[in-house]
């Protein structure tokens, strides 16, 4: 991926790092979106010399106008990895009309507005990949998180479609469904769980790094499992 243009939202995050690392340890430039000054910190001490290939953009995801000026301000796009989602449980019957938007805008409207935009100047060059990260929940809904396995759904029937929507160009969409993500958040809720079974972030961001390459040309319109052993 050396020189390649990747907008990696998300990427200051507990896997957004270590998506990040991979994708310039393979020679990518990143532009990444923050609006926490903090972690962008974080992440430039433990990229050391790398850091010299990101690029931190404050953007509110949620704007269109600014994920324009986002992209627009890009050298090129060759690949949009997104990372940017939100969880949340609970049944449906006590699930309020507010917490069922901000489940689809954050997990599917934003990824619309960055893939929108994104697709927009991949069009121009005839290349482009995107990589969005679902859940296992899209293809195996959870009477625990239905407005959340919802919204991976629709995440992913996005991806999907986008997939088909540039069949023929150089352009290729896929999405990535882990399992449970071992996380320092995940393990805080779920103190008791096998820890063991659970998708280490570093090799999770190994598949995301591939699909967001040139030899990954001939995968399209993949729901790429990833579930450890859980």
């Amino acid at each position: 991926m050396r020189d390649r243009h990747v907008l990696c939202t998300g990427g200051t995050g507990a896997l957004g790092s270590k998506v990040t690392t991979a994708l310039v340890r393979r020679g990518a430039r990143v532009t990444v979106p923050s609006v926490s000054t903090e972690e962008s910190e974080r992440l430039v001490s433990e990229l050391g010399s790398f850091s010299a290939q990101v690029l931190f953009v404050k953007a509110d995801l949620r704007d269109e106008e600014q994920v324009r000026k986002l992209v627009d301000g890009m050298p090129r796009i060759d690949a949009l990895v997104h990372l940017v989602g939100g969880f949340t449980m609970g049944p449906t019957h006590t699930t309020t009309v507010e917490q069922f938007r901000e489940q689809f805008e954050l997990n599917v409207t934003i990824a619309f507005l960055t893939i929108k935009h994104a697709l927009r100047r991949m069009r121009e060059a005839d290349y482009g990949r995107i990589v969005t990260v679902g859940s296992r929940a899209a293809l195996e809904p959870s009477g625990a998180t239905p407005i959340y396995s919802a919204a991976k759904a629709a995440l992913l029937g996005l991806t999907t479609a986008v997939a088909d929507e540039t069949r023929g160009t150089g352009i290729t969409a896929n999405c990535v469904l882990p399992s449970i993500i071992d996380t320092p958040a995940n393990r805080r809720a779920m103190g008791d769980a096998d820890v063991a079974k659970w998708v280490k972030p570093e090799r999770l961001a190994q598949t995301i790094a591939f699909l967001a390459s040139d030899e990954a040309g001939d995968v399209r319109g993949s729901a790429v499992r990833v579930y450890g052993s859980a």
